[in-house]
This record gives structure tokens, sequence and C-alpha cells, in this order.
């Protein structure tokens, strides 16, 4: 079992940026392949980023790529999404999520969920 928790949400301006944690407490964190999602009010739930177990491998959703970036510290038992040049369309709840795979794979089901960070972004 796998507990995660989201923190580093809040109120941006637009070309701002921030960074949210997503700790890992009790399990094999290292055992994990990480990503984070986002949803917005009235929308569906969007891949935002992937990382492997080592953090070597990496994958982003189209409408951030260049502009995120996720890092992992498996020593800290942390994933990061580094968040920049914000717009106010990536205003959502931001969900990290956990797999077993060696690889994240945005299509399959992960197996544990953060509880989400609230992102706002004012034009």
């Amino acid at each position: 079992q796998v507990q995660l928790v989201d923190s580093g949400g809040g109120l941006v301006q637009a070309g701002g940026s921030l960074r949210l944690s997503c700790a890992a407490s009790a399990g094999r964190f290292s055992n994990y392949a990480m990503g984070w999602f986002r949803q917005a009010p009235g929308k569906e739930r969007e891949f935002v980023a992937g990382i492997s177990r080592s953090g070597a491998i990496t994958s982003y959703g189209h409408s951030v790529k260049g502009r995120f970036t996720i890092s992992r510290d498996n020593a800290k038992n942390t994933v990061y999404l580094q968040m920049s040049s914000l717009k106010p369309e990536d205003t959502a709840v931001y969900y990290c999520a956990a797999q077993s795979g060696m690889r994240f794979i945005p299509s399959t089901p992960a197996e544990y969920w953060g509880q989400g960070t609230q992102v706002t972004v004012s034009s």
C-alpha cells in the first residue's frame, strides 16, 4: 500500500511558475513509475507527465511539453512537477499517480492516487 500526498498548488499569475510535490509514504517508492494528471471543472482528466522508476525516462502531454518538467528523488520518496510559463488553461486540480510498471503508461490505470492539489492561473 502506497499513500500519496500532493502539495504545492496555489494561485499564480499567467507566465508564473509553481512546483508541485507528491510525497509517498509506506511501500517502496522506487518500485513505482509516477505520473501527474489534471482535471479542470467540466473536463475529462488529462495526462500531464510521467516518469519511470529510475527517473531516466519522462513523457509529457502535448499541452504542457516544453513548459513542465517532471522529476523524482527516490531517496526522498517524492516526485515533483515544475510548471513554468503557466497559462489560465492550466487551471485544474492536479493529481499524482503511481503504477507498478517500469515506465509510466498514461492509458494504464494507476494503482494509487494522491488527493489532488488546486492550481489556479489568473490572466
